[in-house]
């Protein structure tokens, strides 16, 4: 059986942050029968329907549909902006569900790690993005939850995953992950 190709979607811009750090813990963790790739959003204008109506959508718009349309399966991992997703994830989540009944979300296997440096774990992100992946369709994995808190104690100077509990229900968490791909695709 091929591999399934899972889209690693990190709501954050930043080059050195939390959420990157922990995506390429998780991309490294991933088991046999799982391919995992971050796709890139920070490119994505601000959505504006008109665009679509008009038949004109920035090509940015269409080379991430396309792009997205490629894999089976999303994983997000995300910080907490102000108790929700940062406003770069929830555009990358308008821009593919748009045209209406074209979501190139619809029907994917997916699952969610929210990180924080602080103690709640961004656990108001993670419930905030599972609102809008039940409307979107993304057959999300409720068990295990991921809510990874104190980030900055976590990683390396390298920026490697140095805590070895941490690396362990990540581990636990990438395998229930591929196991959930196989009963939903």
């Amino acid at each position: 059986m091929a591999n399934a190709k899972i889209a690693v979607i990190v709501g954050s811009l930043r080059k050195d942050s939390f959420s990157r750090k922990l995506a390429k813990a998780l991309m490294s963790l991933a088991p046999a029968g799982l391919e995992l790739k971050e796709v890139a959003i920070g490119q994505l204008t601000m959505y504006n329907q008109d665009f679509d109506d008009e038949g004109t959508p920035p090509k940015e718009w269409a080379a991430f549909r396309e792009t997205m349309k490629e894999y089976t399966g999303v994983l997000f991992v995300t910080p907490e902006y102000n108790r929700s997703v940062p406003a770069v994830l929830k555009n990358a989540l308008d821009v593919g569900s748009r045209p209406y009944g074209q979501s190139i979300w619809n029907g994917k296997a997916g699952a969610i790690v929210s990180v924080s440096p602080g103690g709640l774990s961004a656990f108001g992100a993670n419930h905030h993005l599972r609102q809008s992946l039940v409307f979107l369709n993304v057959l999300t994995m409720q068990q295990p939850e991921a809510y990874i808190g104190n980030a900055a104690n976590l990683f390396d100077a390298d920026g490697a995953l140095g805590n070895a509990e941490t690396r362990e229900f990540l581990h636990k968490f990438m395998l229930a992950f591929a196991e959930w791909v196989k009963k939903v695709g």
